[in-house]
């Protein structure tokens, strides 16, 4: 039976569960193109639309993240309860459509609107599909498979910005595109058409040909029948363990915040100060996020899985402090030097290690709560982690940018200050975090060890030992 953690020593392939994970990454790929496209067209966007860095900050982080964040809890606890595929394929179609929706928009707040459309469907995929790898893969390869799907995003946004590159390349002696049924159209607008769209054959996909896997790790009452999710209950769990929650969700939200404050600015910050055009930015940017990210993707999953065999209980966090401390000086000193390839030789560590908390948060949410939290646990750690990193991070770029510096081409001072500072409240949160785990996971065991209370109910192991 698939998941059955009886079975998973005899298992010797799971070839339908790395299906799952490619199926679920592709879904992750288009997220992110249709998430980061927007940073590489920030210029046109701008003109047209008459939008200050403010503003536009506004469409790619709050528009984006508010509704991502806020909506992954509900639509997390329908992922803890009904099929996680179906679920999972609804988002995907969703925010296909609305990132088409984008295109049509003709002013900042018919863009944030669409930008809101975007983040609602989003936040359906990352909840359901942890869940469902943590139930298709024992704990000593569910950080290679959280890893492999986490790549996704930077395949994403790397194929964001080389697709925007070679549309404005083609599209750059072209005033307007003339489009059936729409009229005539900016190649900025047709441009989210051709990104957007295509998600609806992936949509399908999922839906045809994934099926949920049986839950494991599941929480029954005295009777044996399963425990139904709550909310109640997910915020006692986190009560239970709150400061291991405290310094994780703050921890990897600071970690979030220097990630999307280089995948967001960026391009206008190399635009800005050595003059390269957006054709220029996207392919060169493109380059470095396809190499740097996704090989950071896979070894943070590789250290985390390294660790843990080696005994490292606290594996997920120890791999977040190690690519943090990596990441600290790239990360500052890369819009500080003078030549650009000095700067896109610092860019690549930093981007590198930037990645790291991609599986490693995440498999710290899958290892310690019971299989009925999980994708709230998740959901919530993405609400608060995109409210910090992604609305909150680009948006102070912004605002360092437009009222302390008053100077647009100042973007690369407003980037070091922010990512200097998160960077050192990353480090020592997860620093102190990593104790706290270990004794939450020791904490969860021995409620586990105890068995069912009488008239009352009591939690089986959340996963077998490896």
């Amino acid at each position: 039976m698939m998941g059955d953690p009886r079975n998973d020593a005899a298992k010797t392939s799971y070839a339908y569960e790395w299906y799952v994970v490619l199926i679920c990454m592709l879904a992750y790929i288009f997220s992110f193109v249709d998430r980061q496209i927007l940073a590489l067209m920030i210029e046109p966007i701008k003109h047209d639309l008459q939008l200050s860095d403010t503003q536009f900050s506004l469409l790619h982080g709050l528009a984006f993240s508010l509704f991502y964040a806020f909506m992954g809890i509900p639509i997390a606890l329908l992922a803890d309860r009904y099929s996680r595929p179906r679920i999972i394929a609804i988002g995907v179609a969703f925010w296909s459509l609305a990132t088409a929706a984008c295109g049509l928009s003709r002013s900042f707040a018919q863009m944030f609107l669409a930008r809101i459309g975007v983040g609602v469907g989003e936040a359906a995929l990352s909840p359901a599909t942890y869940s469902m790898l943590s139930d298709m893969f024992p704990r000593h390869k569910l950080g290679r498979a959280v890893g492999i799907y986490s790549i996704g995003s930077f395949i994403g946004g790397g194929m964001a910005f080389l697709i925007g590159g070679y549309v404005i390349n083609l599209l750059k002696s072209v005033d307007s595109v003339a489009v059936p049924l729409l009229g005539a159209l900016r190649p900025w607008q047709v441009t989210f058409f051709i990104v957007g769209l295509p998600g609806l054959l992936v949509a399908l996909l999922i839906l045809l040909t994934v099926r949920d896997p049986q839950r494991r790790g599941v929480r029954r009452d005295a009777a044996g029948q399963a425990q139904k999710p709550s909310v109640g209950e997910t915020f006692r769990f986190l009560g239970r363990h709150r400061g291991t929650f405290f310094c994780h969700y703050l921890g990897f939200s600071f970690y979030a915040m220097i990630l999307f404050c280089l995948l967001g600015w960026t391009p206008a910050f190399y635009m800005r100060k050595y003059g390269l055009s957006p054709v220029d930015v996207g392919y060169m940017l493109g380059v470095v996020v396809l190499v740097a990210n996704t090989a950071g993707v896979f070894c943070g999953g590789w250290l985390m899985d390294w660790l843990a065999k080696r005994g490292y209980s606290d594996a997920p966090l120890r791999a977040g402090v190690i690519g943090a401390v990596g990441m600290a000086v790239p990360a500052v000193a890369f819009t500080q030097v003078d030549g650009l390839w000095l700067s896109v030789g610092l860019l690549l560590p930093a981007m590198f290690f930037a990645s790291f908390p991609m599986p490693t948060s995440t498999a710290a949410m899958q290892i310690l709560p019971p299989n009925q939290l999980r994708a709230q646990v998740s959901a919530l750690f993405l609400l608060i982690s995109n409210l910090i990193g992604l609305g909150a991070g680009t948006t102070a770029v912004a605002l360092l940018t437009d009222r302390l510096f008053k100077l647009p081409a100042a973007v690369g001072h407003s980037m070091s200050l922010l990512i200097g500072v998160a960077t050192l409240l990353c480090i020592g949160l997860l620093a102190v975090g990593c104790g706290k785990y270990r004794r939450s996971l020791v904490r969860e065991e021995t409620l586990a060890e105890q068995g069912p209370a009488p008239g009352g109910a009591a939690p089986v192991p959340a996963r077998a030992t490896p």
